[in-house]
């Protein structure tokens, strides 16, 4: 009998721990669209800026290939988030039917 109540608490503590794993891989691809988004608000502030900032011939082109790159960064960001929700959803079912008592 001593076996078996260590055989579920094994369990119930690897589900918790796949379920913790999976709340930290959330947060970190959160955290990643942030930094897609940060790195392209850089992008666009360089390129409203570049114009009254430097004085050169070509400073147009440079701002309109600043305004393209942060558009770039913006976009793959949002897809790569989607895209990475979507896998971790889809490994949710992986873990087992074990109710955290602190769950609401």
């Amino acid at each position: 009998m001593l076996s078996m109540i260590d055989k579920s608490n094994i369990n119930k503590d690897l589900i918790l721990r796949e379920k913790l794993a999976l709340q930290r891989t959330v947060l970190a691809n959160q955290t990643t669209l942030l930094a897609f988004l940060r790195s392209s608000m850089y992008f666009l502030v360089a390129g409203l800026s570049i114009k009254n900032v430097l004085l050169i011939e070509k400073g147009l082109i440079l701002q309109v290939v600043l305004f393209l790159v942060s558009a770039i960064l913006l976009i793959y960001g949002v897809f790569n988030y989607i895209h990475h929700k979507k896998k971790i959803s889809s490994s949710e079912i992986h873990i087992g039917s074990y109710k955290d008592e602190y769950e609401i």
